[in-house]
């Protein structure tokens, strides 16, 4: 039984293989959604953004809200405490309600710093548009950034390529049909 399960797990994806472990995680209560209030579309607990580009993000944020009604948050936490950057990504998500509910059109960047962690949370209205792949490649371009120490060029070079993505198909599927095929 151990080596089924050993080998099932050496044929899932990365992708899928994280997000099967945060949910293991959420369902033995490991991680609850770390106490950070949604206080607006950025949320810099680490301290990587200067006002100025706080309020850019924000103003991007929402222009990208208006023309595709899809909700965009970045947030950063001086730690994760522990827990994995996917679980947290998770629980913020989850527990803050990114997205509207009847398309499930919700997007999260999360940067740990400490733990030197970058996640990209989909709403599943949006996974077919922002696939695993596709944040995979905004995460690399990002990591450069954060390697050459720019982390405020690093966090709005994944904000200026994730509104890019979003506002250039806003032929969306219904989260309806969305949920039927997942």
């Amino acid at each position: 039984m151990a080596a089924l399960a050993l080998l099932t797990g050496a044929c899932e994806s990365q992708a899928a293989r994280e997000a099967r472990e945060a949910r293991e995680g959420e369902a033995r209560g490991l991680v609850a959604a770390p106490a950070v209030k949604l206080e607006g579309r950025v949320i810099d607990k680490a301290g990587l953004l200067s006002p100025i580009l706080e309020e850019q993000i924000a103003a991007q944020s929402q222009a990208l809200e208006r023309k595709t009604t899809d909700q965009f948050v970045v947030v950063t936490l001086e730690s994760l405490n522990g827990a994995s950057i996917e679980q947290v990504g998770l629980a913020l998500g989850n527990s803050w309600g990114v997205g509207r509910a009847d398309r499930d059109n919700g997007v999260l960047l999360l940067v740990a710093p400490e733990e030197r962690r970058v996640r990209i949370e989909v709403g599943l209205g949006l996974e077919g548009l922002l696939t695993d792949e596709r944040a995979a490649d905004i995460v690399r371009r990002m990591t450069d950034l954060f390697r050459a120490g720019r982390p405020a060029d690093a966090i709005k070079r994944g904000v200026d390529d994730i509104t890019a993505l979003l506002a250039a198909d806003t032929a969306r599927p219904r989260y309806a049909e969305a949920r039927k095929a997942a």
